[in-house]
This record gives C-alpha cells, structure tokens and sequence, in this order.
C-alpha cells in the first residue's frame, strides 16, 4: 500500500519514527512546511494515496477528508492514531480499501488497541466486499453488497456458492438455500441461476481472450464482436482478465482499445512462442505466409494458462477464442 502519514506534534513525528522500521511510508509534517494546508494536503494525497494515516484528533481528519469522499470502491484507506499512540482507529474504507487491515497492522507496530466499528468484523461475519478484496473479486452491485451486509449484521442466513469451488464458505454464510434470505455467488457469468432475492455476483476475473485481426482493425466492430460473444456464452465482460495476441499486433489500436474498455491487461507472445504450440491448432497458409504462424488466437490462450472452452471463432476480418484461467 502506497502510505502518507501526516503529523502536527514532535510526538506524532515520534511515532512515525517508529513506524518507519516496519512500513514504507511518506511522511508529512506541518513544521516542515511554512504554508501548511492540511484541508489542500489531504485532497491531493487522496488523489494519490492509497492509505493516509493522521497522527492527531479524529475531528481534524473527519474534516479534511469530508469534502473528498468519493465512493467505497474507490476512496483510499484512512486511519487515524491518537498523539499518545494508545489507538488506532479505522475511519474511512475499512472493508474495499483495507483501513482495517492498516489500522490492526498498526496497531501491532506500535502495540496499541485497534478500534474497528464495521458491523460485520465486530460480529466476526464476513462482508461481501471482504471476500471481494481478499479474492481479488469484482463486486457486481455496491448497493446489493450493502444489503448483504445489513443482512448478516441482522443474523440473517445467507447462501454462499463459488462455482468453481476455491474459496471456502466464510464465516456468517449457508450452503442452505432454502433457509437463506439472500445470496453471494462467485462467478464468471452474465446470469446466473435464479438464486434468493437479494442475490449479489462477485465476479472472478479468469477469462481470457486470445484475438487476431488483420492490420487497423475498427475498434467498434471488435469491441461489439467480442461482447457478442460473451453474451453468447453467458460471460460477465467484467470477468476478462487478459487479452491474449502475438507481438506483431502489440500497436494494433482496436486490440489496445479494447484493453482498456474491459479494464484488463494485453499478454504479447512472440512468434517463436507461438510456433512452440501452433501445430495443435487448425490454421491458414494465408496467416502463416504473413506472419509466420499458422493461428494465432488459440496457441496464444493456450500460452496464457487458460483452457479454451470455444475453438478459433472467425469473425470477418479477426479470430477470437475464449478460455478460462486454470485458478
């Protein structure tokens, strides 16, 4: 986590000197500057910031971070810690930004108590956004992980499924549906089965996509292409994790277009990798005469680690196969 702490006192700088031994931190202090602004520090460090810790009265960080509150998703964790250093107190994205985590790591370091208000961690339950974070999950619907969350406060039964059967029933959830008022699924999925109202999706990204296309390949016909797919085999666009290629389309702009619409990372495989597994694929003379392999979009899921669940999709001017990461 990309740390700022900010101190006012000699005795908050002690206990960053502290921190300092353990944790990677940047530290500001309002004697080392003549114009501080702790109101203009704050908003920039936030845009910036992964977690900020204030050394110092609750009341000052409540008021700095106030007008700079976006969303939970997307605010940064904020601890706060007395001057004496007695408490750690989690105050902003406990849960998505992991201001939990950062205040019990603290609270360690400097062997003071951790105070942590969220319902769920106080009742030992899991919110949904915690098994999100820890599995490196895409929350479907904030507002839905909210009424999740109000139902295991409640003691409410929850049923909890993962598809693919990795992650392990957490605390506060059933494997009861028909005793459970809602549900958390942990899928790949477009739709799922018509599980108990509320029901939440966290999303595994483990798809990937190997694509191929001739050369300045239009960005909105691949765009529209590829989510027709998904849609056809009931895949959550949110669940791409890779796009696969070869490294002579690395600058094709529909490919890095589509990259960053689907928020996942492009794998670029070399020729000589792709030549290692091109023979188990059907391919075309064409596609080898111009760029040196037989096929281009299975080899390279295949090089990914993913298994392919579709065969080469042709598709007017690009090839496309879909796999799905081993785990």
């Amino acid at each position: 986590m990309k740390l700022a702490i900010i101190t006012f006192t000699s005795k908050g700088k002690a206990i960053v000197n502290k921190l300092k031994d353990h944790i990677s931190l940047d530290h500001y202090y309002k004697k080392d500057e003549e114009d501080f602004d702790v109101y203009k520090l704050t908003k920039t460090l936030m845009q910036d910031y992964e977690g900020i810790v204030f050394i110092g009265a609750i009341g000052i960080a409540v008021r700095a971070i106030a007008p700079n509150i976006k969303t939970k998703d997307k605010d940064p964790a904020v601890v706060v810690v007395d001057n004496a250093g007695k408490y750690v107190i989690s105050v902003l994205s406990g849960h998505l930004g992991g201001a939990n985590d950062l205040c019990i790591t603290l609270a360690e370091i400097l062997k003071a108590e951790p105070i942590i208000t969220t319902a769920t961690d106080n009742l030992g339950k899991v919110a949904p956004d915690t098994i999100a974070k820890n599995n490196n999950l895409v929350i479907e619907d904030l507002d839905k992980a909210k009424v999740i969350s109000s139902l295991l406060v409640e003691d409410k039964k929850i049923y909890f499924k993962d598809e693919r059967s990795f992650i392990d029933i957490p605390k506060g959830y059933t494997k009861d549906l028909l005793q459970s008022l809602g549900s958390v699924i942990i899928t790949n999925k477009n739709k799922v089965e018509s599980y108990n109202k509320p029901c939440l999706k966290l999303i595994r990204r483990d798809i990937v996509l190997g694509i191929g296309c001739k050369k300045d390949y239009d960005p909105k016909e691949m765009m529209d292409k590829v989510l027709e797919k998904l849609e056809h085999y009931n895949i959550d666009k949110r669940a791409v994790r890779y796009i696969s290629t070869v490294e002579v389309k690395k600058d094709e702009f529909a490919i890095n277009h589509l990259g960053k619409e689907l928020k996942c990372d492009i794998k670029i495989f070399t020729l000589e990798e792709i030549k290692k597994v091109h023979h188990k694929y059907p391919g075309s003379d064409f596609v080898e005469k111009t760029i040196g392999v037989r096929s281009v979009a299975e080899p390279v899921v295949e090089l990914t680690g993913a298994t392919a669940f579709t065969k080469r999709l042709s598709l007017e001017g690009m090839t496309l196969c879909i796999g799905e990461l081993e785990g």
